[in-house]
């Protein structure tokens, strides 16, 4: 092992550029050089790269976003493509590579490893923080605190208008995101994909709530639970009261990253290196109870981590 590969495909997360610093810098303390592959699965395919250096990675620690940049490559998706990032490994000379990314992320990385013979290292970034053999991801913690402060900010109005706001968070297919920030800001209501919930249930809550005196509230919602517009809608008919719609967006993917989010990311990337400097590729590095580990890359790319339905029960007790 004397030439590692980092490439930072799909979506961006708070936190990526401190795996990029750790990583290069970890590496080059094993006397490993690091080539960085710029706009994702793109930069395999066009051999676009930078030689990164402890210095290269200097000041970065604290962006948000990433410094080699992203960009969705439906060409990467073919047989053909995967096969052409192969061939750029291979005339690179790069020995193994680190992935930094989420589940779509690293199925990519799996039929790369397999076509190539190339040992892959999946770190696990994305807000979303759904990938399995991992209890959190590089970034979950950031855009949960940047959500938090924007309800916050939000309920001051909610409670002087005496209206109910449903905030929309990101979300597409995982409620991991809205449930940990639902509960956070003592949402009255949360909506994730994974909880089918009646409007009628919704409406029954929010009546309930008024018969106790609660003038105001919050309702916590994934963008995968569907139209939030006409969600707000139907409450307000059937409810009478008014309901306004915020829809948070990438604000949540964007800032600087917190404490927790660049610890993790330094963890995850001496994990990663470690495993490729022993040669121990085609894995997942995440936290499980506290302790850093690995997983099989097939594995971790096949298997769907588990909302905690414990915490849906939660949410009620401490919203009633």
């Amino acid at each position: 092992m004397k030439t590692i590969g980092l490439v930072t495909p799909g979506g961006d997360a708070p936190g990526m550029n401190a795996a990029i610093r750790a990583v290069t810098r970890i590496a080059h303390s094993r006397k490993l050089q690091v080539l960085g592959f710029e706009r994702g699965w793109d930069g395999l395919l066009t051999n676009n790269f930078r030689r990164l250096t402890p210095r290269a990675v200097g000041g970065i620690i604290q962006l948000g976003g990433t410094m080699l940049h992203t960009l969705r490559c439906p060409n990467f998706e073919d047989k053909e493509g995967v096969k052409k990032a192969a061939e750029t490994l291979a005339a690179d000379k790069v020995d193994g590579l680190v992935v930094v990314g989420g589940d779509g992320s690293f199925r990519g990385a799996l039929e790369l490893g397999r076509e190539s013979g190339k040992p892959m290292v999946g770190i696990p970034a994305t807000i979303d923080n759904d990938v399995f053999g991992t209890d959190e991801t590089i970034g979950f913690d950031t855009a949960v605190n940047t959500a938090v402060k924007a309800i916050d900010q939000i309920r001051d109005t909610a409670i002087s208008h005496e209206r109910i706001f449903i905030v929309e968070v990101m979300g597409r297919k995982r409620g991991f995101l809205a449930l940990e920030v639902g509960i956070t800001v003592g949402a009255e209501v949360i909506l994730i994909p994974e909880n089918e919930c009646e409007i009628s249930e919704v409406v029954k809550v929010l009546r309930e709530n008024s018969r106790k005196g609660k003038k105001a509230g919050i309702i916590v919602a994934a963008e995968g639970v569907g139209d939030t517009h006409a969600i707000a809608k139907e409450i307000e008919q059937h409810t009478g009261s008014e309901v306004r719609l915020s829809i948070l967006g990438y604000s949540q993917r964007g800032g600087s990253p917190t404490a927790r989010s660049r610890l993790l990311a330094g963890l995850f990337a001496e994990k990663a290196v470690d495993l490729l400097y022993k040669g121990q590729g085609n894995k997942v590095v995440g936290l499980q109870n506290g302790t850093i580990s690995s997983i099989d890359l097939e594995d971790s790319s096949k298997n769907r981590k588990q909302i905690d339905s414990r915490l849906l029960e939660l949410a009620e007790m401490l919203a009633t």
